[in-house]
């Protein structure tokens, strides 16, 4: 009985012990609920959750240019992420994870058995959505209050979210090694596909990696990442989402990882510098928002462009001769090629220039080697031109032999000069690198060297502005100085059309008659006199044939005759910067500073027939969830508009805008700035309402400067292009050349494409003596236009109203006599048609005025010009 009253006593006493901790454990979870709760964050923000998605700049025709951000990220929704693949993770990961409700008691369990045992607090339990709660609010520490907040909240975001939002979610936000983050991204970083394109056992290889992200990694560690893949094959078929069979084809298959970062499609990377420059200083974002940036770049003719760009560059530097070998190295007696990769990745590679090791030399003939092209013959075609260089006015005979050139152990740059070459490994300066692929062609090669002088090269549509190719130096990674927009330099004779443009406009026709003869200037105390680029005379030359030839006095005269003030408040209607233009007579043989970008701006005005377009690069910009925020809405020309456009004043509208800082910027920002400047329209938005470009000039100035402007293509200082293109005759352009010669210009157009091309030093200097703008920088012009032209059917101009056509005596400029023999036409403004014809004996001191309306006496040939 006694035994009895005991057990009934012990029962009772284990009752009131259990209901004793139960009401502990009740009151304990009372008081973690009343007093975690309320500090819990608000599981809101994770409807409208942005990812830190990095910024991405496109071509046109939507080829990939370049990446800006720390964390590669390819969100990615529910229903596009493959079943294999979310079994996989939750092999790994959480196979119970559509059973339980945010938090799983078996996990939990096995966690706080390890912490009474160990002490320590392990990641065991966690279920996938207390990783997104620890991942989107919560710090990575392994401390206990930390875990109760992760298990709360994972419960609160399980009875706010769907089981499939939390696992997008997670697999979005989860790192995976290699700044990969989510999914999307780890497909490509590892295997270069996009996620659907995966196999079974790729997709258990990228499930095994979250869990350690630097020991499960397939690059850093593929013995340990495959040991973890197989793990997950066996779970996923003791679970039964894969067949026995499935799981043993499976774990047979062989390591395919191998780093792939995103792939550039598109070559153009001074123009990706200009995007990023805009984006930084418009959007607080950018780096992180998930912007997509549209440009307005072609890739074709970005493609035409860099290569025009080299190969004039590389032509100059041959020229003048070979600056030597990068280095010299001994050989080792075995493992050649080994030694030789790795030599060879202490040289940086730009464009396309290979660091290489020369291995022998024999029978007029040297053999290299790069890891691109293995080993290859360097021919006695391709080693000859490397003179020894002595300077740019001095020209070193030829070499003789190979041993003059290169030897055995020498580190060399070349350059494929036909066939296609397999793209590169990545270079140690890049963001990026492109996929592996194999050459299609035989290549050539040739000794190179990264070149002496540097170039840049601008194409755009002169109707409504949109940069269709931009080159800013020889090589990004080389030099990130943006040429096109940074780059102040005098254009020289490229700057005289504007000159003759304000002519036209002040008295002067083309055929009216300069004297191309001596001129002597007294500024100060010192003496001025300009000569033409062949220090030669011509005499009475006519307006056309003055710029046809580029006939420095003749200009001269003209713009002394017209003054400059007037040329000046003439030429800003270009798009010039009215500050950076001398006020001097100087200013006729091109002495202002420009960039490349404002000249092909001021040259679109030749094309369009007169109206002042605005550059920009960017065509659209993409949020993270594909929304348009913002659409450029440039100035375009329209010639039935005329009424709408506004005329370019010389003064400025007032302005109800506040006066700007006077805030000292860093040079960082006007560098941005600069950069910033021609990316976007100055009006931007999704506004509807379409903008008319300004008249800048009448339509029949525009269409007589093109006149003038396709005799210098046709006879004049660019035949070459003439030559090139025989069947064209709508091209039309001028040279440029500045005193030095220190800078060489070509700007040409046809009504569908205007580019400028530059060629100089970026600390001017001489380019030699000889080199001029048609040397120069007119081959460049006529590479990239080859391409370019493919696009374009030949598009003569239309005459305007308000031109005459008429004979004219070409010793005079006035009418022809009826029958007259070696008459031409030429065409007019229908104020300006000469009313007197020729004498039957004119003389060469016969002038036609500026109205061709009678004789007068020629300027002084001697003055005093005021500074």
């Amino acid at each position: 009985m006694s035994v009895k009253r005991h057990f009934l006593r012990l029962v009772r006493l284990s009752f009131y012990m259990a209901l004793l901790m139960v009401l502990l454990v009740a009151v304990g979870v009372a008081v973690i609920y009343v007093h975690f709760m309320p500090q819990l964050p608000s599981t809101d923000s994770l409807r409208e959750v942005q990812l830190q998605v990095p910024l991405r700049v496109y071509t046109k025709d939507k080829k990939l240019i370049a990446e800006f951000g720390e964390q590669r990220r390819m969100p990615l929704q529910a229903q596009q992420i493959p079943q294999t693949m979310i079994n996989a993770v939750l092999a790994a990961e959480d196979s119970r994870f559509f059973e339980h409700r945010g938090v799983d008691v078996k996990g939990l369990t096995r966690a706080a058995v390890n912490l009474l045992s160990t002490g320590e607090l392990s990641q065991g339990g966690s279920t996938i959505t207390m990783q997104v709660a620890r991942n989107f609010f919560l710090t990575p520490e392994k401390k206990f209050v930390r875990k109760i907040r992760e298990i709360l909240l994972a419960i609160k975001i399980e009875t706010e979210l769907s089981k499939e939002d939390i696992l997008e979610l997670y697999l979005n936000k989860i790192f995976f090694g290699h700044r990969a983050y989510g999914i999307g991204a780890a497909a490509q970083v590892y295997y270069g596909r996009s996620i659907e394109d995966l196999s079974l056992p790729e997709y258990a290889m990228l499930a095994g990696i979250p869990k350690a992200p630097s020991s499960n990694n397939p690059v850093s560690n593929p013995e340990r990442a495959m040991q973890r893949r197989n793990y997950i094959l066996r779970r996923m078929m003791e679970l039964e989402y894969i067949t026995q069979a499935e799981y043993e084809n499976a774990i047979k298959a062989p390591m395919t990882a191998s780093l792939r970062r995103t792939v550039m499609e598109s070559e153009s990377s001074y123009v990706a510098e200009m995007v990023r420059a805009y984006m930084q200083t418009h959007y607080e974002d950018a780096y992180t928002g998930g912007y997509r940036v549209y440009t307005t770049i072609t890739t074709p003719l970005q493609e035409a462009a860099n290569q025009a760009l080299r190969k004039s560059l590389y032509t100059y530097t041959e020229r003048y001769g070979y600056g030597g070998v990068l280095d010299k190295v001994t050989l080792p007696a075995e493992n050649v090629e080994a030694f030789a990769e790795k030599t060879l990745a202490n040289y940086p590679r730009y464009a396309d220039l290979y660091p290489s090791l020369v291995l022998a030399v024999e029978n007029n003939t040297a053999t290299a080697y790069h890891a691109q092209a293995g080993r290859f013959t360097l021919s006695w075609d391709n080693l000859n031109w490397a003179r020894r260089y002595a300077g740019e006015n001095r020209i070193n005979p030829s070499p003789r032999r190979v041993t003059d050139v290169v030897n055995v152990g020498d580190v060399i740059y070349v350059r494929p000069v036909k066939g296609k070459v397999a793209p590169p490994a990545l270079r140690e300066a890049d963001e990026v690198e492109v996929e592996e692929a194999q050459p299609t062609d035989p290549v050539t090669w040739r000794l190179a060297e990264v070149p002496r002088i540097q170039g840049a090269l601008v194409a755009l549509n002169p109707n409504d502005g949109a940069v269709i190719a931009l080159v800013g130096g020889f090589d990004f990674y080389h030099s990130k100085f943006n040429r096109v927009v940074q780059a102040l330099r005098q254009p020289g004779s490229n700057f005289k059309p504007f000159i003759y443009s304000a002519a036209l406009e002040n008295g002067y026709h083309p055929a009216t008659m300069i004297n191309d003869s001596p001129l002597v200037y007294k500024v100060g105390n010192k003496i001025w006199k300009p000569e033409n680029y062949s220090h030669r005379f011509y005499g009475p030359t006519s307006f056309r044939k003055a710029l046809t030839y580029s006939r420095n006095l003749v200009s001269i005269r003209i713009l002394e005759k017209i003054g400059v003030d007037t040329a000046i408040d003439y030429v800003v209607n270009f798009g010039f910067k009215r500050e950076r233009i001398p006020k001097n007579l100087t200013i006729a043989l091109g002495t202002g500073e420009i960039t490349p970008m404002e000249l092909a701006r001021a040259y679109a005005v030749f094309a369009n027939g007169g109206f002042l377009i605005e550059p920009y690069v960017v065509s659209h910009i993409e949020d993270y969830n594909g929304k348009v925020v913002y659409q450029a809405n440039p100035l375009v020309v329209c010639h039935s508009c005329e009424v709408e456009a506004v005329q370019v004043t010389q003064e400025a509208e007032p302005s109800t805008s506040p006066p700007p800082s006077t805030k000292p910027v860093s040079r960082e920002e006007a560098e941005l700035n600069a950069l910033a400047e021609f990316s976007v329209p100055t009006e931007s938005g999704t506004s509807p309402t379409t903008r008319y470009a300004p008249r800048a000039i009448r339509p029949q100035n525009a269409w007589l400067m093109t006149s003038i402007l396709q005799d210098v293509i046709s006879q004049g200082t660019a035949a070459q292009a003439k030559r090139t293109f025989t069947e064209r005759s709508d091209l039309a352009g001028k040279t440029g050349t500045t005193n030095g010669p220190n800078d060489a210009w070509f700007s040409g157009y046809m009504p569908d494409i205007v580019a400028t091309a530059w060629v100089g030093f970026d600390q001017p200097r001489p380019l030699g003596k000889t080199e001029t703008g048609g040397r120069a920088a007119l081959p460049m012009w006529i590479e990239f236009m080859k391409t370019a032209l493919q696009q374009w059917p030949e598009r003569p101009v239309e005459k305007p109203a308000g031109l005459v056509t008429v004979q004219i005596d070409p010793r005079t400029g006035l009418l022809a006599r009826p029958g007259q023999a070696g008459s031409r036409s030429e065409t007019f403004f229908t104020e300006a048609v000469p009313k007197r014809r020729a004498p039957a004996a004119a003389s060469s001191s016969t002038w036609s005025s500026g109205q061709g309306s009678g004789t007068s006496s020629p300027p002084q040939t001697q003055s005093q010009m005021l500074w």
